[in-house]
């Protein structure tokens, strides 16, 4: 949610930059206090930014490893695995500082400067009460829940048209790879049940 905040400050930024060509809202040591203390607000959400910069390609990367672990022969597929989580580790754990420090330095000449330019006092000051308001805290608080249940909702309700579609583009990209059919190569792989002896003939 604080990462949405974060987003949505800049792009109301940008937007009122694109449409509006008065001149800037004029600065004041009092804006300046103000923009500051909103930075203050906003840093769990640049740091949340940051995370995400290190960790998704991270994240993506580990999955990758996962697909390709499939061809390590599978007395060294564990450890093989491990290995590679110890890295991803290391890098996210090294990473991650540098890159938040970063962050928080350069988020106020940038999201600071352009709310700073676009906004007048009175409007940072309506910004400021309602990111301390009780309100919405207590709608970040119920916000992971009720995305919850929606996604869980929509995965419900959408999977009879998904799934098949899915299946079909599966299937398409198995035979642009020359792949067999995901049945045919488990039931290729699957041991056959034995055919029961036939019975001697009664003489």
């Amino acid at each position: 949610m604080k990462k949405f905040v974060v987003t949505a400050l800049l792009a109301s930024a940008a937007i009122a930059h694109a449409q509006n060509t008065a001149a800037p809202a004029s600065s004041s040591p009092a804006k300046k206090e103000l923009i500051q203390k909103l930075m203050v607000l906003q840093q769990p959400g640049i740091e949340n930014v940051a995370r995400g910069l290190v960790e998704q390609p991270a994240a993506a990367m580990i999955q990758a490893a996962g697909r390709a672990l499939q061809q390590v022969p599978a007395d060294k597929r564990e450890a093989t695995g491990k290995s590679i989580e110890a890295d991803v580790k290391k890098y996210v754990e090294e990473t991650n500082p540098m890159v938040r420090e970063r962050a928080i330095k350069l988020a106020p000449s940038t999201i600071g400067a352009a709310l700073e330019d676009k906004l007048t006092e009175d409007e940072l000051k309506q910004l400021i009460a309602w990111l301390e308001s009780p309100v919405r805290k207590k709608y970040e608080q119920i916000v992971p829940e009720v995305q919850k249940n929606f996604t869980e909702k929509l995965v419900a309700e959408s999977r009879p048209s998904v799934e098949p579609k899915l299946q079909a583009l599966e299937a398409k990209v198995r035979a642009s790879l020359g792949v067999p059919p995901a049945a045919a190569a488990s039931g290729a792989s699957a041991p056959k049940a034995a055919t029961p002896a036939k019975k001697p003939a009664s003489k």
